[in-house]
């Protein structure tokens, strides 16, 4: 153990905190939360470990740690820290695992829309969650179409469509009697609670009544709505004894892996949906309790949690932080859907182990072979490609690879000098790239890839040189058809590479992945360029009715293909009337 880290290591305190474990480079990659400081920390530096655990540390050249008054704290603190600093060891459960909910104001003139972020908001009530996003979009179709509520996010000054269509009161114009609303969330709240009792006797009713007048397609309209309800129901089928909302979670690890599932019950029915499978690091059980606190700060916490035995500190924090009830089944059915609950997760972990082993060992061998031909060790490679059209709205992008699997957290995209050529700005984007990583004293790549033969790498070498890096330096050389063949390395040499290897597949896929990032802030470039001179034609459209249409629509494309009616959803009719009418002139030209 080298001399600096033993010294701190006696020096650690026994007291609660976090620690955070740094490689050569400075970079955080990996935090973790204590109960006495210098036993856990410790623990990583003697003893066997697991080939991941002995991997990790073997890059820790230096830590931090952090004091904190209560283990309560010190949990709150790594999830804080996780969340900044993204450490490539942590298990990051935040970032991929959002599920839609239906969200309904509690406002004068409620909306119903679909939401992934749960913030909390006390003028709101959120349903779900679902597994099933279309699920919960055709929710909200059906709600919408039977009920009408306010369909706009901000009240107009006047009526828009919805009105005249039936598909809205028009509180924005007229007086609303609130009992009317009052009865419609009702029911609503009943639905998206699991009670469709009510609106399915209502339809069929109506139903019924429309037949007897021979109004055919209205009987088929309220024959679909009914077919939609069931649809919709079905998405969940496993009763539960009682009508609750709980989660339950439990977890399972074995081999260095950590698989985590999660039930969600909502009105007595079950959801089921795989949370986490990773690779592990530190304590299953710190994992998992850091897990539930992550997971609940981004959703709405149901009226029970149901947990397995845990450590009674780890379980008296958990209460301390979460909202919900925490509750332990010895028996009964919590404990049935809990042993459930720790079967899939077992099951998951097996399934799934000899993909993910056999992933992690490739990834390893696909950068030994970058640390064999650079004769170093390569952990972060940066690939950088540019985009442009006759020498407009060009951009470059700066793709990062950490052992081998992309970290979209360290893209970045440039916007660059027009009328540039290719090599220049090739020249401009590296220098921006580097010289911000030196002044801010950032982690440095381990190696720098250009998307180019011969010309792109002396580009690369003189502005790496100029700034005084040592940086290894590989160019993507392609051949007559323009395809990929070979590396380049700074010195010109080709270094051939077998086009069936898993390591050929690896750089084509940085290639790809750069390109396609790069064209994607082009396109959108270009699209805001059109976008602003066609929206300024239109009188009644400003900058703020400009964002409103963006942020509504998505992208320009959708914009030209609304029809007034969708159009009228964010502008006022006779703005969206005028709008529609400029798109279609300049589409016919």
């Amino acid at each position: 153990m080298k001399n600096g880290l033993e010294a701190k290591l006696q020096n650690l305190p026994m007291e609660p905190g976090c620690y955070l474990m740094k490689d050569a480079s400075g970079t955080i990659i990996y935090v973790g939360k204590a109960k006495k400081l210098r036993n856990r920390v410790n623990q990583y530096f003697v003893g066997a470990h697991d080939f991941k655990t002995t991997k990790m540390v073997s890059q820790v050249k230096d830590f931090d740690f952090f004091i904190t008054r209560t283990e309560k704290e010190a949990l709150l603190l790594e999830i804080n820290l996780i969340k900044k600093h993204r450490p490539r060891f942590n298990i990051m459960f935040m970032d991929d695992k959002t599920y839609p909910y239906i969200k309904l104001t509690k406002e004068a003139y409620p909306t119903l829309t679909v939401v992934r972020e749960t913030k909390k908001d006390r003028k709101s009530k959120y349903f779900g969650p679902f597994p099933d996003a279309t699920a919960a979009h055709q929710t909200i179709r059906l709600l919408q179409t039977l009920y009408p509520l306010r369909k706009c996010k901000t009240m107009p000054k006047k009526v828009c469509l919805y009105y005249h269509l039936g598909q809205c009161l028009g509180p924005c114009e007229y007086d609303v009697d609130p009992q009317v609303y009052q009865e419609m969330l009702d029911k609503i709240t009943r639905f998206l609670n699991g009670d469709n009792k009510e609106i399915l006797q209502d339809l069929k009713q109506k139903m019924e009544v429309a037949t007897e007048k021979l109004d055919y397609e209205s009987a088929i309209e309220y024959r679909d709505f009914i077919q939609s309800v069931e649809h919709v129901s079905d998405k969940q089928q496993v009763q539960i004894e009682d009508r609750s909302n709980r989660d339950v979670f439990s977890y399972f690890c074995d081999k260095g892996y950590l698989s985590i599932q999660g039930f969600f019950i909502r009105a007595g029915k079950l959801l089921e949906r795989e949370l986490s499978l990773s690779p592990l690091y530190g304590d299953p059980e710190e994992e998992f309790v850091s897990f539930i606190t992550q997971y609940y700060q981004k959703h709405p916490s149901p009226v029970e949690i149901v947990l397995p035995k845990l450590e009674e500190q780890d379980m008296e924090v958990l209460q301390d932080t979460l909202e919900s009830k925490i509750i332990v089944p010895i028996k009964g059915y919590r404990k049935k859907l809990l042993d459930l609950a720790q079967a899939n997760a077992k099951n998951q972990l097996y399934l799934k182990f000899d993909v993910i082993e056999a992933k992690s060992k490739n990834d390893e061998t696909l950068m030994e072979k970058f640390s064999q031909i650079l004769g170093r060790d390569i952990h972060r490679v940066e690939i950088f490609d540019n985009s442009h059209i006759s020498g407009s709205f060009t951009v470059a992008a700066c793709v990062v690879y950490d052992e081998g699997k992309p970290n979209k957290a360290e893209y970045r995209i440039y916007k660059l000098h027009t009328q540039n050529s290719d090599v220049d700005s090739m020249k401009e984007v590296l220098y921006r790239r580097y010289y911000r990583l030196l002044i801010e004293d950032a982690r440095m790549p381990d190696c720098v890839l250009v998307d180019g033969g011969k010309q792109q790498v002396d580009v690369a070498k003189e502005i790496i040189d100029a700034l005084g890096l040592d940086l290894p330096i590989l160019g993507l050389v392609k051949d007559d058809k323009h395809n990929t063949s070979d590396l380049m390395n700074r010195d010109g040499q080709l270094i051939p590479i077998d086009k069936n290897s898993p390591f050929f597949f690896l750089l084509t896929r940085m290639q790809d992945e750069v390109h396609r990032f790069a064209i994607t802030y082009h396109r959108k470039l270009r699209q805001k360029a059109q976008t602003k001179s066609i929206l300024d034609e239109v009188e009644g459209i400003g900058e703020v009715r400009k964002k409103k249409l963006l942020k509504h629509f998505g992208n320009f494309k959708s914009i030209k293909s609304a029809s007034i009616e969708a159009l009228s959803e964010v502008l006022p009719l006779e703005v969206a009337t005028e709008l529609y009418e400029i798109l279609k002139d300049a589409t016919s030209e």
